[in-house]
């Protein structure tokens, strides 16, 4: 037993059961703001902490003089879980709505180019700095609070129409919209739909290979990659967590029934609320990075008023392969008949509420990893 047990302990050393948060991956949360105000590296690693999909972090950044070039790293797309890289527009929206952020308190004023080159999709936007009067900001003091919370929602507690009409309000000026879906039947309606989305995913071979090689499952291998999907993320129960961490890598089968069980049980059952971001018109590149921008704001906010979110976008997943396979178009049928109005593009679901666990960060890349030139 003394042998087992010190094995055991062993084990969970060697795989990080106690090291949550810490390492090299995790150092950008803590030197997110450092130098001095005036350097434009400080908006890039600001920029490099926002929300993206499936912590792929798909970004690049070129610092030249007063200018930044944001470009797509179209290599580290997610695959048939995001055929046209809408997700992976959105979240370099979220990180250019950072770096914004960052550059109004470090007393630079922006001004925004999206997909400047026609000839060359992956150029996401440049952002011309001036220098200005610092703008302090919730927003960015809240940079490094901001985590996705895939844990359980507190059921006794309300999103309230005040807070989700301020939320909705931080859309101005990008061109995009939040629907909210706060009703009993309209949360029963939605979760079933995420949950029979989740189902097609995992049905789905190879959306559903595409989603696995994202999960990092030991310390070494987040600490090597430094992106991904981790267990900490997960916001599992602590026993199962431990288990997860010194028990051998789930098979994806397994992993795929675990994420249907927190989905169904967990997650969809105790959203407060519902939200659909949508944008005007069929949606291109410049849309999906309005809708990201404003999903960073309204993440930021929803932090800063102590309610956690959670991107749920199966639906839409399940939508964008369904359009490239081919087939009968269930869920982009049911995402236009949720937003009710053939004048808008449904981008990316979420929910919403009150949280009963703190959310761990994610692992980042260091800052050279995502810069192409500084001069």
């Amino acid at each position: 037993m003394v042998v087992a047990g010190a094995a055991l302990a062993w084990r969970a050393y060697d795989r990080g059961v106690f090291s949550a948060g810490e390492g090299a991956a995790y150092e950008p949360w803590k030197t997110w703001n450092a130098g001095q105000p005036g350097d434009p590296l400080r908006l890039v690693r600001a920029a490099t902490l926002a929300s993206n999909p499936h912590n792929s972090q798909p970004w690049l950044f070129k610092v030249h003089g007063d200018t930044i070039d944001l470009f797509a790293e179209t290599q580290l797309n997610i695959g048939t879980i995001d055929p046209y890289l809408r997700e992976m527009y959105i979240g370099i929206g979220c990180g250019l709505e950072n770096l914004l952020i960052a550059a109004a308190h470090d007393g630079y004023q922006a001004t925004v180019g999206l997909m400047p080159d026609l000839s060359d999709p992956a150029h996401a936007a440049r952002i011309g700095l001036s220098k200005a009067a610092s703008v302090s900001s919730e927003l960015y003091d809240t940079i490094p609070n901001r985590h996705t919370n895939r844990a359980a929602y507190d059921t006794t507690r309300a999103v309230s129409a005040e807070q989700m009409s301020q939320l909705e309000a931080l859309a101005t000026g990008l061109d995009a919209r939040v629907l909210w879906f706060p009703a009993a039947d309209d949360r029963k309606r939605i979760g079933d739909l995420i949950v029979a989305a989740t189902e097609a995913i995992i049905a789905d071979e190879q959306q559903s290979t595409d989603s696995a090689r994202w999960f990092r499952w030991g310390w070494d291998e987040v600490q090597a990659h430094r992106d991904g999907l981790t267990l900490d993320a997960q916001a599992l129960p602590p026993v199962i967590n431990f288990a997860a961490k010194v028990l051998p890598p789930m098979s994806r089968e397994a992993a795929d029934a675990g994420w249907l069980k927190a989905t169904r049980e967990r997650q969809v059952t105790t959203a407060s609320a519902f939200g659909i971001i949508a944008v005007p018109g069929v949606a291109d590149h410049s849309a999906h990075i309005r809708a990201g921008r404003f999903w960073q704001r309204l993440h930021l906010k929803a932090t800063a008023m102590g309610l956690a979110a959670h991107p749920l976008n199966q639906m839409p997943e399940r939508a964008d392969r369904e359009k490239q396979l081919g087939i009968e178009p269930r869920f982009g049928k049911a995402l236009q008949e949720l937003v009710g109005d053939a004048g808008l593009s449904a981008l990316m679901p979420f929910r919403i509420g009150y949280p009963t666990v703190m959310a761990k960060p994610s692992p980042r890349r260091d800052l050279q990893s995502v810069l192409v030139m500084v001069s």
